[in-house]
């Protein structure tokens, strides 16, 4: 009978959990970088398909390390590479960039 209850417990709290990241992955989308696909080309390899980031990958976009960055520092970063994210200033266009620049800010202002 425990063990019965204890799988019930953890079924639940696995639904909870599920729950709660799917609430915590809408912004992105709600926001419309996700929806961007200069976003789905370049970017969500690294980034996850909602911003949140992937494990061994990009770091999410909707973070304080994210909202703490500058405009000026979000389009060096995206053109220039940082660390291990590549050059994108030859493969995008200054409004491109731009417009991602723009969609990183507004979900990191919620």
């Amino acid at each position: 009978m425990k063990t019965y209850q204890m799988t019930i417990g953890l079924g639940v709290a696995l639904l909870a959990l599920t729950a709660a990241l799917a609430q915590t992955q809408a912004p992105a989308v709600a926001d419309g970088l996700a929806e961007n696909p200069v976003y789905k080309k370049n970017c969500a390899k690294c980034h996850g398909k909602t911003a949140t980031g992937r494990h061994f990958g990009g770091p999410s976009l909707s973070s304080e390390k994210a909202a703490a960055a500058s405009a000026d520092d979000l389009k060096n970063m995206i053109a220039n590479g940082k660390g291990r994210m590549p050059k994108f200033a030859s493969k995008l266009t200054a409004e491109e960039i731009d417009a991602l620049v723009q969609q990183i800010e507004k979900l990191n202002k919620k």
